[in-house]
């Protein structure tokens, strides 16, 4: 069993003041990654049955006057619950502009983790001094992104690469046509990068190239602290909510994604065999159960 998140010290002076709800004697925290852990696109539903027997779904993201993800209706009232029942925080490699455009169901909740980490948004608004605090850290111990972004613009095909991106000025990702993503090129790329500090991932069509000390776990720690959780309970689909998954007390993976493709485990954690957005219905009924419990 994993320590509980909120016996960490945390890794930075909190602007917010401490307190504890008064109205239970324990809180649970549920610190959740989105895509293809909560929330999916249509591309990657996973729906494997019949059309008739397929499940009404909700659309939870609009982009460019499109719907771009969706969850189960099931999902959604189970979503809705839990967020009345624990303290639940999106946690998330999106930027805060590429999270505030997913409305999921309930109340907005009060706290958000944006950019892998890089922002704590309290009531919408990134704390400020929390963002400083990983900024520096970042300048001490890791290779500039400028390095990074080098390395990717005289290293990649326009065969296979359809965007770069930056992300907050924090990290950078790459957009790629993945039948045609070269594997030495992704292999070369991450030996090279784990020398400068970096954490290289594969999620869907996306590369992405992370600083390594900036982790969601972390995020999560520092709320943790603030509202005194008790119980911390995570789900997450690749690399990157690896440190996520095993600094919770509890913690679950889909049947997809790239913890799956490797295989990865903890004794702290459950392996679904659903997968898509079967999934995502299956991650918030455990989360109940495990609050309840």
């Amino acid at each position: 069993m994993s320590t509980p998140l909120n016996t960490q010290p945390s890794e930075t002076p909190s602007t917010q003041p401490t307190t504890l709800p008064s109205a239970t004697p324990s809180t649970t925290l549920v610190a959740s990654d989105l895509d293809r852990t909560l929330i999916y696109s249509s591309a990657a539903l996973a729906l494997g049955m019949p059309d008739a027997q397929a499940p009404r779904l909700l659309c939870v993201e609009v982009h460019e006057s499109k719907p771009l993800s969706y969850m189960t209706e099931d999902a959604a009232g189970l979503l809705e619950r839990l967020a009345g029942e624990t303290v639940f925080v999106p946690t998330t490699t999106r930027t805060r502009k590429q999270y505030q455009r997913i409305q999921l169901p309930g109340a907005t909740p009060k706290y958000a983790i944006c950019a892998n980490g890089g922002h704590i948004l309290v009531d919408g608004v990134s704390d400020r001094e929390w963002h400083a605090k990983v900024v520096n850290r970042l300048v001490e111990e890791c290779a500039p992104l400028s390095e990074i972004r080098a390395y990717l613009t005289a290293t990649t095909d326009l065969s296979w690469v359809r965007k770069h991106r930056v992300a907050e000025d924090l990290f950078a990702y790459l957009v790629v046509e993945r039948e045609r993503l070269p594997e030495e090129w992704l292999r070369r790329f991450g030996e090279w990068a784990g020398e400068r500090g970096w954490t290289v991932s594969l999620q869907g069509r996306k590369v992405y190239a992370v600083p390594k000390p900036l982790t969601k776990s972390a995020a999560v720690r520092e709320v943790a602290r603030r509202i005194g959780a008790t119980l911390t309970l995570a789900a997450g689909d690749s690399l990157l909510d690896a440190d996520l998954l095993m600094a919770a007390d509890r913690a679950w993976r889909p049947g997809h994604g790239e913890l799956a493709e490797t295989e990865w485990t903890a004794p702290h954690l459950d392996v679904l065999a659903e997968r898509g957005v079967a999934a995502g219905e299956e991650i918030l009924r455990r989360f109940r159960a495990a609050a309840a419990r």
